[in-house]
């Protein structure tokens, strides 16, 4: 099945900065919560330390699957997250007309990305920039056409 328009696949460059973008973002935000987690840590008591540090060793962990809830559920919601959205991207089943993602393509692609990100190089060499998580996840990014401008109004 064919769609009536044309795909035009998104390349690697701005793949890379949609995905530097959102990684930023996820960073940002997990960073300030373990900042603060810590600071209130610190006055709460010798206990609530230990937990801090406990939690302060689980970052480099809990930090790519944050990476991934974040993905996917943006991916699912919207079809893109907003570092695609600046840039004009979304993620789009290779197969299908919907241009939502399912919860378990939604899921696998932002597991896989999240765990694996050098798999993403493969997008350099696709004939269609498809990452190793988008080839896992039947998945595509696309641009987005530019909305048309409005038409003047007769009157």
């Amino acid at each position: 099945m064919t769609s009536a328009v044309p795909r035009e696949y998104a390349g690697p460059v701005s793949r890379t900065l949609a995905y530097g973008l959102d990684a930023l973002v996820v960073v940002t935000a997990f960073t300030g919560a373990a900042v603060t987690l810590g600071m209130i840590a610190s006055v709460v008591g010798a206990q609530a330390r230990d937990l801090a540090h406990a939690a302060a060793s689980a970052y480099l962990v809990a930090l790519p699957a944050a990476f991934a809830v974040y993905n996917a559920l943006f991916w699912m919601l919207a079809g893109r997250t907003p570092g695609l959205a600046l840039l004009g991207l979304r993620v789009v089943a290779v197969r299908g007309h919907s241009l939502s993602l399912s919860w378990p393509s939604a899921l696998v692609r932002a597991v896989v990305l999240g765990l694996f990100p050098i798999g993403a190089l493969w997008a350099l060499v696709d004939r269609r920039h498809q990452a190793l998580h988008d080839k896992i996840a039947g998945t595509v990014v696309v641009r987005m056409p530019s909305p048309a401008a409005p038409s003047p109004v007769a009157g």
